[in-house]
């Protein structure tokens, strides 16, 4: 009898753990949606997924590989438990991530069949990365975790963590807008004092975002007994260079730096690095 009830208690846990895991594809099928569309409806990133170079879209897609596995350690849309199950939530993330470009991309008429197969792999390939990483927001945004004692969220402890998960918002934020004609033209329409300005500002809203203002539901991020300028050098200009960093490799990989001066990048990277570090911070409050 001891034996037939372990039998029928593993498969009890085991059923239940398969309704988990279906819970979460389908929650994080909707987040992957409710986090792309942005992109899904831009007309630039359709023509980039035509003519975008493909090692670059490769390159793209690989590097996208560690920064989900990263992303599941911490906001997976189940809890894991090793960096094992993290890759296998990455890859289950990306699947979800073409999944949903492919669906929607076919709706909106983007795709289709009379097109060839590396202009429809090259359109849903270039959105499955942002759809990948709101499928993993998902379950921090829509869920609970599966041990309520320490919700995924709660996960993002350390110095090192923090700077990765402003990285994940800089990146997210940053893939919305890079494609747009208009990040260009700023860029050349903007003075060195403009740029300066933008600057100061990007990195007052990154630190008031955090450590002055106070957000409904905000954690208490400050360490104890910090001075507050070494608040402001540990977190908020490396994070901002960390923004600028993932600002200057998007606008490589969309080639929008193809052709340009030292001087017209760097002016470029600083324009894309305003959205990357409100991201940044932004991911800091809601993670």
């Amino acid at each position: 009898m001891t034996s037939v009830t372990a039998a029928k208690d593993r498969r009890s846990a085991a059923a239940e753990s398969e309704r988990l895991f279906r819970i979460g594809l389908a929650r994080a099928f909707g987040g992957a949606i409710i986090f792309s569309l942005p992109i899904f409806m831009t007309m630039e990133m359709w023509y980039l997924g035509f003519y975008m170079d493909r090692l670059r879209l490769a390159l793209m897609l690989a590097a996208g590989v560690p920064l989900l596995v990263g992303l599941s350690h911490y906001v997976g849309f189940e809890d894991t438990f090793n960096w094992r199950e993290d890759l296998i939530d990455a890859f289950v993330a990306y699947a979800v991530g073409f999944a949903a470009a492919g669906t929607v991309l076919l709706c909106f008429g983007v795709i289709g069949p009379d097109m060839t197969a590396d202009e429809i792999v090259g359109k849903v390939s270039l959105q499955a990365l942002a759809g990948a990483i709101g499928a993993l927001l998902a379950q921090n945004q829509f869920g609970q975790s599966v041990n309520d004692a320490e919700p995924p969220g709660q996960r993002v402890k350390g110095y090192f963590a923090e700077l990765f998960i402003m990285a994940v918002g800089a990146t997210f934020l940053a893939f919305n807008v890079a494609p747009t004609e208009e990040m260009i033209v700023i860029s050349f329409q903007m003075t060195v004092w403009h740029t300066l300005a933008l600057v100061l500002l990007s990195l007052l809203m990154m630190h008031g975002f955090v450590y002055a203002l106070r957000f409904q539901g905000q954690e208490e991020h400050r360490p104890e007994d910090a001075p507050g300028w070494s608040l402001f050098l540990r977190y908020t200009v490396a994070g901002y260079a960390v923004c600028l960093v993932m600002s200057l490799y998007v606008l490589w990989s969309f080639g929008r730096l193809d052709g340009m001066g030292v001087r017209s990048a760097v002016m470029a990277a600083m324009v894309l690095c305003f959205p990357a570090s409100v991201g940044a911070a932004a991911a800091r409050l809601i993670l």
